[in-house]
């Protein structure tokens, strides 16, 4: 197969993962959704004579990686010098954001001003179980510091309970001033604690909420992005709206096969490494192009 050949393969599943609507299909091996989301697409392409995969649908080139990834600290046991590392090496190396807790956003926005890097805060985080009107406050207080993203954590029990009305006033309480403030909101459904019924009830709710993304994890729970997530999430979305993979990214491989499956935005505290070796996958693609 062709280099050439590759590109188009990629682009067609690209295009058909990215779809706006499903088709019926028959259900995937490992999990009931439908048989186009999962590993066994990207299998197909390597089944087919690929050895690498490109990241043809974000650019390829670093500096399109480095504008996906929400370079992300988050633990809390991390302390101010770490929080101007990741501010300085996201400047440096031009992420679309640094991600962290709120306490951090007023040191990030005065680091990063004039970089071109945005800053992005968490609400609700980690387990989405404070209630809306705190929520609401919490976005209030991290737009006023210097956030321009905010990711929310959905209230998780509530969904669980079928309350689906609480959880879309949950989602609201955070999509509204975002959205009257001009800064992109995330809802966070954390994926791994739904059935697959309940994680397209939380995208429609997200959708219907106003929310310019959903995304998969908070990175502490259970489990991260899968890429069947991935792909339920982007089908259920459709184009209007960003899909974030986050949760055990770690690799830039990893990255590739979120952006196969749909995601535009990936939360990562493995960044700088994503990048570099997006650097040398870059040369090496080069090398072989000049042979």
């Amino acid at each position: 197969m062709t280099t050439e050949e590759l590109r188009r393969l990629i682009d067609v599943i690209v295009q058909e993962v990215t779809a706006a609507g499903a088709r019926p299909k028959g259900l995937c091996r490992c999990h009931s959704v439908v048989d186009d989301c999962c590993p066994d697409r990207l299998r197909g392409v390597f089944e087919a004579g690929a050895t690498r995969v490109g990241l043809h649908a974000a650019g390829g080139a670093p500096a399109s990686v480095a504008s996906m990834i929400d370079h992300t600290l988050l633990r809390p046991d991390a302390t101010r010098q770490e929080i101007e590392v990741l501010c300085r090496e996201a400047a440096q190396f031009k992420f679309a954001t640094v991600c962290v807790n709120p306490t951090w956003v007023a040191t990030c926005a005065r680091r990063l001003a004039g970089s071109g890097v945005a800053v992005c805060t968490v609400v609700g985080f980690p387990l989405g179980a404070t209630t809306a009107d705190v929520k609401g406050y919490e976005t209030r207080r991290t737009i006023f510091d210097g956030a321009r993203e905010v990711d929310m954590v959905i209230n998780v029990g509530a969904l669980k309970s079928g309350d689906l009305h609480t959880v879309e006033r949950d989602i609201e309480a955070v999509t509204t001033p975002c959205r009257d403030c001009g800064v992109v909101s995330k809802v966070i459904i954390e994926a791994a604690l739904l059935t697959d019924d309940e994680k397209v009830a939380a995208c429609n709710l997200a959708k219907a909420a106003g929310a310019d993304y959903v995304k998969t994890s908070t990175g502490f729970g259970p489990g991260g992005a899968t890429v069947a997530d991935v792909a339920l999430m982007r089908r259920v979305v459709g184009a209007e709206m960003g899909v974030k993979a986050a949760g055990g990214i770690r690799d830039l491989d990893a990255l590739k096969a979120m952006v196969a499956a749909g995601a535009t935005r990936v939360g990562a505290s493995a960044g700088v490494k994503i990048l570099q070796q997006a650097r040398v996958d870059q040369a090496a693609g080069g090398a072989t192009t000049s042979s």
